[in-house]
Parts: structure tokens; sequence; C-alpha cells
């Protein structure tokens, strides 16, 4: 059950137009919550570089991934098991070694902004306001 919420009414004029198309595209509390918490999952140095990383090698085991990322093996491993449990990667395994990759369904424009475009605006300067 989601709440929504109480629109007050509000003493100065509005554009109701404008504001009906909001509240028509605009995602549910549910939806938004859920993409939140998704974006706070990423929101992580090591598990947003566990992503990099297997999104540019293909698959990776967790001792690889920590030299890989400088990172421990339990940093990876936390990560790996949240991850997992968003859906966002799998496991292979090969013998007793088990090696992870991005999930087949894993969303490719989240890859594409968060992973790529993201981090490549990270890697500019910043920009000085006068």
């Amino acid at each position: 059950m989601t709440a929504e919420l109480t629109v007050e009414p509000h003493a100065h004029p509005i554009d109701p137009i404008r504001v009906a198309r909001a509240r028509s595209r605009m995602p549910s509390l549910d939806e938004a919550s859920r993409l939140t918490g998704l974006l706070s999952l990423i929101a992580d140095p090591v598990r947003l570089r566990i992503l990099y990383a297997l999104d540019v090698s293909e698959e990776l085991c967790v001792g690889d991934l920590a030299l890989a990322l400088g990172a421990n093996e339990d940093q990876v491993t936390y990560g790996l098991r949240l991850l997992r449990t968003a859906g966002l990667v799998v496991g292979r395994k090969d013998g007793r070694v088990v090696y992870n990759r991005l999930a087949a369904d894993f969303p490719e424009p989240l890859r594409d902004h968060c992973l790529h475009q993201l981090v490549e605006i990270t890697r500019r300067p910043l920009a000085i306001e006068e």
C-alpha cells in the first residue's frame, strides 16, 4: 500500500496544466523509493567499482576483483553479496572458484549513464563559478 502526498491549496497562482503534466509522468512514491534504494546501492565506492570492473573485464573472482580495486576480499565479498541480492551481479562456479559478472539483464541505461558518463563527469576539472 502506497501513501500518497496530500496537496495543500496554494495562496499563489499555479499553472494547472504543468502541474497535471508533472503529476501524470512522475514515478509513484513506491517506484521512487525502489529507485533511490538502487541508486544508494551503487553510491558506495567499492560497489560502484565492482560494477565498473565487471563491465570492463566481463567476469572476475573475488580475489582478482580485490586486486583490481585495491580493496580487501571482505569488502569485495560484502559488496558482491549486496549486488547479487539486488540482481545486478551473478556468479558462475568453476570448480571451487566463483566468477562474478554483471547479470544478463543489467540495465543498459544504468551501465551507460552511471558506469560511464557519470564517471567521466567526475574526471573533469571542477568549474569554479565567479
